[in-house]
């Protein structure tokens, strides 16, 4: 038995050799395209950072409840929105906040763009939707640490490894979110309208988008708050916002620091949740 077990261990498959010579290989031959798209992602998101550090904090906040009320019709939401950010100015993380919610704002934009039109085809496509499914698993559960190193090597540090982390880890919810809604639409539903001569485009527009609306909502507000819990692993290679101090109170054992910093997170999260949950959703 012995024998046996050292000569499973001593024939090692190679998994670890050969992801490190495919990262090799794609950073010997694509490493300009990746500091392109570095670029240009960088570019884009310190540009909303400073886009919203430019504008006053206080006309922020009050253009920010008055979307709230706008778009609920809410003023117990428009005044959670106020007080909440309110608070964060008060205990000296508005910076760091709005750096967060451009990650966030971009991390999330892009789930949403892929994700949606793959879940689609993914809920058309039974085949797909197999294929598809170990795959997010993977995603989801790799730990982050582990696509967090070919992100660093081939993109550097800053804001982009973080938020190609974060897109990696978020983006099986809408996937997973759309393919299910698509799929549970009343079969009732996509009959009347084929016998009503729609075609399939007409049909996943005026049919099945709008009753599967529900779902993929839900699947936006997980998206949030999975970009969200990423927050602090993103600091960790240079990316800005609310989980450096979290990063720093950790390292010289700050209690304050870390809790003050971790409360913002919340407050953030609590305010996204309600501006993106579905209308009608348990609050």
């Amino acid at each position: 038995m012995d024998g046996l077990e050292h000569w499973i261990a001593a024939h090692k498959i190679p998994v670890g050799r050969v992801m490190a010579g495919g990262v090799e290989l794609v950073r010997a031959h694509c490493l300009g395209v990746f500091n392109a798209i570095s670029d240009a992602v960088g570019f884009c998101a310190d540009g909303l950072t400073t886009l919203l550090l430019d504008m006053p904090a206080l006309l922020l906040v009050a253009l920010c409840a008055a979307g709230a009320y706008a778009w609920r019709r809410s003023a117990g939401l428009a005044a959670l929105i106020a007080l909440g950010l309110l608070f964060i100015i008060n205990q000296g993380y508005w910076q760091e906040t709005m750096a967060t919610l451009s990650l966030i704002l971009f991390s999330t934009l892009t789930c949403m763009l892929v994700g949606v039109p793959v879940g689609i085809a993914a809920a058309h496509r039974p085949w797909l939707g197999r294929a598809l499914h170990p795959v997010l698993d993977l995603m989801q559960t790799l730990p982050t640490f582990v696509y967090l190193i070919p992100t660093l090597i081939l993109f550097g540090l800053g804001t982009v490894p973080g938020m190609i982390s974060t897109i990696v880890f978020a983006i099986p919810a809408p996937i997973r979110m759309t393919q299910m809604g698509i799929a549970s639409v009343p079969r009732g539903l996509v009959e009347a309208g084929e016998s009503f001569g729609a075609t399939p485009s007409q049909l996943l527009w005026k049919v099945e988008l709008p009753a599967a609306l529900p779902m993929i909502q839900a699947g936006l507000t997980q998206c949030i708050m999975l970009s969200l819990s990423m927050v602090v692993i993103a600091a960790l290679v240079g990316a800005g916002g609310l989980g450096v101090p979290v990063v720093r109170a950790l390292n010289t054992v700050q209690v304050d620091i870390g809790f003050e910093s971790g409360f913002a997170i919340v407050l953030l999260a609590i305010m996204l949740d309600r501006l993106c949950r579905p209308k009608g959703a348990p609050r």
